[in-house]
Parts: C-alpha cells; structure tokens; sequence
C-alpha cells in the first residue's frame, strides 16, 4: 500500500480512520482489558500483563524494547520517526485484594488502542508516537523511575486517560510521600509486670491521635491518612516492636513539606511520651500533577466530537495522587478522566468500581478514550502552533 502522509488538508478524514481502526481492533482491545482484569498483578510484578501487552504490539509487527530504567515490566514501542515526539502511556498493575478497581487494565487497553491506531501499516506520521508501558503506578512510582533513566527526554507531550465516574479534563493530583514509622519499646509480661515494659503499640496508637489534633491547620487539600501494620507480637507482652504507614498528601510541595514535618514531629513527640524510640523512613511519593490546559481542551474538543461532554474541573470531588504528576512536572502533560459508571455509583478503589472496570460501559468508554489520545497525539504532531502554545503554558506553570 503506498504510504499516505497526514496533512492538515486531510484532517477530517484522518480523524475518521483513526476512529475506524479503534473500532476495528474492538474485539482484541475488550479481550485485553479483560485479561488483565482476571489477572490482577501488583507494583513490580506485572510480568504477565506487560507481557500480554507487548506479544500484541509484536503480533501487529510492532518492536518492542523492553526493561527500560532497569524494570523488567517496563516497556516501550515507536511509530513514526523524526519531528515531534508524542508518548502514550499504560498501566497495568493492581491493587492488593481488591485487584483493578483503580481500572488500570482500562488504561493499559485503551493506550494499546491509541497507538495501534496510529501506527497502522501504509500511514506515514508527521513525528513519532509511542507507547510506554509504565509499571507500579499503585506506590511504585515507576513513571518517577522512568524520568530518572531519561526514557521522557526529548518528548513534546505525554498523555493517558483513567478512569472514573464523571469526565474531567483537568483534575487535580496531589503531591504526596509514604512514611513508613517504626516503633522499639521494652517488653514485658503484660499481667505480672507491665511497669516494667514500655509499649511501642501504645507510642504508635497515639502517632495517630496527635496527627489527628493538628488536622485544624492543614491547608484545604491536605489529606493525612494511614494503617497500622504491625501491632505487637502477643496479647500478653507489652508490645516491644509496632509500625505504622501514613500517606502525607498536598497540593503543593512546599505543604507537604511543612504538613510532613508536622507528622514526623507528632511521632517522635509521642515516642518521647511512651519512653520508646520511632525510626522513620521516607519513601519516594509522587509530585503534583500540572494539568496543560492548552492540551487537555484540545483532548476535550476531540472527546466532545466523540460525543462526550467533559467538564474541566469539578470541586465537589477529592483528589488522590498519580507519578503523572511527576511526568507532568517536566514535559506538557495530561491526565483526564472518563466516566465508566454512573455518577455517584461508584469511585476508584472500591469493589463495585472493580466491576465496572470490566463491564460494557467501561469497555465502551475506553474505546473512547483511545479514540480521543489518537486524534488528540496526531493533533500535536501535526499544528506546531499546538506544540508552542502548549510549551508556553508548560514553561510559565513552571
């Protein structure tokens, strides 16, 4: 077939046959989504999803690299060549128990199907598209490692779609971090000679309560939330070692340093209290996530033509947090949300949200979005003056 070159004289059309070739791979993307669904695997170990993922690009005669930034879940394959760089990224892993109720096998389905809908055989692109496969979105932060090795270097946009109960364009993310806090006490009989002991459970239950006192001077979008995962060793030994895990999230860096300085303080104030010792350890979260707005209304013009009707923003529902974020925070990205339920029925992880992940109308609504991030991807790789405005907007956020 002799190669066609997309112009903006024929941009009707393109748009078209990216729609007809989304609907053409229908039946492989549902059975991916799916698939993964019935094979819910956790951050780091998606060797069978990222696998299932790239035996169907290699099936449509697509290279695929694969562990990139030193993860062998990782992945990415390349359309077109020179010009503009635009990447599509998926992921796939789950959450533990209640497996894809964040619908990550939506997410890894539908960026399947934007790219093969724009790397079909015959078509020459005005730049280069990819996929990337980025593993452990659930606490891993693998996009954030992806950054580290240079896979986002040189890319002009970055986009993915998630799932959710309403359309949004630009919702917000939060920047976050994970403490995990450790307790050492001195043990003792619990009935014969609890003087003697000194209780870590007790330091870490009171960790808990004193954050909870200092909740009335967080700033409106503080979210300050944990578990307790170890509780001692046995009902009667006043417990010598606990743990803790609390998530600190902000809208800005700068209050999740001040909010986490807040909660270290409570913990080491409550170990002073119970004659203990705490040891803390920060683990990497994610940064907060730079909507571009100029891309993210071009994605809604397009999902508007697809017969949608997004609204930007909505500030009656809360946010959480994504290592979109961090994407975001170095090239021009965007991270909006498809409805894959009724309004109301049904939120990322809760069961009910797993089924949806895997219903018609989910799998509806992801045929959408890989329809939207194709026409959307040709879209910056064609308009340079796209590609400006975008930057623009991306270097003043800065």
């Amino acid at each position: 077939m002799r190669a066609t070159v997309l112009n903006s004289a024929s941009i009707m059309l393109d748009r078209i046959l990216i729609d007809r070739r989304v609907d053409a791979l229908a039946p492989e993307l549902a059975e991916v989504a799916r698939d993964l669904h019935a094979h819910p695997e956790l951050r780091f170990e998606e060797h069978r999803s990222a696998g299932a993922l790239v035996a169907r690009l290699e099936a449509h005669g697509v290279t695929v690299e694969r562990g990139l930034a030193g993860m062998p879940t990782s992945f990415r394959a390349r359309a077109g060549e020179g010009g503009a760089r635009v990447a599509i990224l998926a992921e796939y892993d789950a959450l533990p128990e209640i497996g894809h109720a964040c619908g990550h096998n939506l997410i890894a389905a539908g960026a399947l199907g934007a790219f093969l809908a724009l790397a079909r055989d015959g078509v020459t692109l005005p730049g280069t598209v990819e996929l990337i496969g980025t593993p452990a979105e659930e606490g891993g932060g693998g996009k954030a490692l992806l950054l580290d090795a240079g896979a986002f270097a040189g890319v002009d946009a970055a986009m993915m779609f998630h799932p959710f109960d309403r359309d949004l364009l630009m919702h917000t993310a939060l920047a976050n971090v994970w403490l995990e806090m450790t307790f050492h006490g001195v043990p003792s009989h619990a009935a014969i000679a609890p003087w003697d002991g000194a209780s870590a459970l007790t330091a870490c239950l009171e960790t808990f309560r004193l954050v909870d006192s200092q909740r009335v001077h967080f700033r409106d979008g503080v979210r300050v939330h944990g578990f307790v995962t170890n509780g001692g060793q046995a009902v009667n030994i006043i417990p010598e070692r606990a743990a803790c895990e609390m998530s600190v999230r902000a809208t800005t860096d700068a209050e999740l340093a001040r909010v986490r300085a807040i909660v270290e303080r409570c913990a080491r104030g409550a170990a002073l209290a119970c004659g203990v010792e705490v040891g803390i350890v920060a683990r990497r979260g994610y940064r907060s996530m730079n909507n571009n707005a100029t891309l993210a209304r071009r994605f809604g013009a397009n999902l508007e033509a697809l017969g949608r009707t997004p609204r930007e923003r909505d500030a009656s529902v809360g946010a959480g947090s994504t290592d979109m974020g961090d994407v975001s925070q170095v090239v021009p990205a965007i991270h909006p949300w498809l409805a894959i339920c009724g309004e109301g029925a049904a939120t990322c992880h809760q069961r009910a949200f797993a089924d949806a992940a895997v219903a018609e109308p989910g799998i509806a609504a992801m045929l959408v979005a890989a329809k939207t991030m194709a026409r959307t991807a040709l879209d910056v790789l064609e308009d340079e003056g796209l590609r400006a405005a975008m930057k623009a907007e991306f270097e003043a956020s800065r």
